[in-house]
């Protein structure tokens, strides 16, 4: 007897891709630029990332698309960040200090305090509060172990919270 083979939906032709462009490309440069910290940086990670879909692209199924592309962009950054040595500072001088500056924009203190973390950190906390992804799907795009990953999430928001501060400090 005869198995049934399904077949996968992959990305083909060109009206597949260019839907998956319009469907990611704006979510993976937040990302991108949220990391990197540079738009032009972030718009490369964006060009790359979409490069290696298309070149992949009869491999890919086409329900997989945005995980493959956040992998490829974070692998990309975490390589440019060792390339142009842009890794923070933040680890000698952060974990001392304490914001006590008053902020009436909630956004930009969030932003900030989210800069001020290590690139780990930072990048899995995005993955997770930003864009959604559950903490298995974390632990594929970055190759963490799922534990490394909630710690790393954990540490993450409790560097944020002493950073903020009080809830005086935020209104």
């Amino acid at each position: 007897m005869f198995r049934h083979i399904s077949k996968i939906k992959t990305i083909v032709l060109p009206e597949e891709y260019n839907k998956c462009v319009d469907k990611h490309a704006d979510g993976l440069y937040r990302f991108a630029l949220k990391i990197m910290n540079e738009t032009d940086m972030a718009k490369d990670i964006v060009q790359e990332s979409f490069e290696k879909l298309w070149i992949n692209r009869k491999a890919i199924e086409t329900s997989k698309a945005k995980s493959y592309l956040f992998t490829i962009a974070y692998h990309l950054m975490i390589d440019k960040k060792r390339k142009y040595k842009l890794l923070d500072k933040y680890m000698e001088t952060a974990c001392d200090t304490v914001h006590s500056e008053q902020y009436s924009d909630l956004n930009e203190l969030l932003h900030r305090a989210a800069e001020r973390l290590p690139d780990i950190q930072r990048s899995v906390l995005l993955l997770r509060d930003y864009e959604g992804y559950s903490y298995e799907e974390i632990e594929r795009i970055t190759g963490l172990s799922l534990s490394q990953v909630k710690v790393y999430i954990h540490r993450a928001r409790l560097q944020m919270k002493q950073y903020i501060g009080r809830i005086d400090n935020v209104i």
